[in-house]
């Protein structure tokens, strides 16, 4: 169980924190800040480049929390906000299917997010070293 935990926190969180890096910097295909920015201002999230700095920042935190099992409800925390402003301002109305531009895979980080804090992180965590 606890390689288990230790997978799913290294897979999503990493690829989390990875998605924060394209808001942020451009990196893996993504827009950087600026491009970001815009994007938001255009859902009516403003200012854009706060509001992207801020998204970008908390997936990147969020992300590596998880990944390292550290103050895991807060990396879930930080992982869950910014997945339901997307299914709210971007793809809700477009149905479940990512596909289609829905939010499945918002709600597959969600799902995963509060999985975690359910069952804990796992022996491989920060969490349990610390708290040991």
């Amino acid at each position: 169980m606890d390689l288990a935990l230790l997978l799913i926190r290294l897979v999503f969180g990493l690829t989390f924190a990875a998605h924060g890096t394209q808001k942020l910097f451009g990196w893996f295909g993504g827009h950087g800040l600026e491009g970001t920015a815009g994007f938001f201002e255009s859902l009516g999230l403003k200012p854009g480049k706060t509001m992207a700095l801020m998204a970008g920042l908390g997936e990147v935190a969020g992300g590596l929390l998880i990944a390292f099992g550290f103050l895991t409800e807060v990396g879930a925390v930080l992982m869950i906000v910014p997945m339901l402003v997307a299914i709210f301002k971007v793809h809700g109305p477009n149905g479940y299917w990512a596909t289609e531009g829905g939010y499945e895979y918002n709600l597959a980080i969600i799902t995963v997010a509060v999985a975690l804090v359910l069952a804990g992180p796992g022996a491989y965590s920060l969490d349990a070293w610390m708290l040991g």
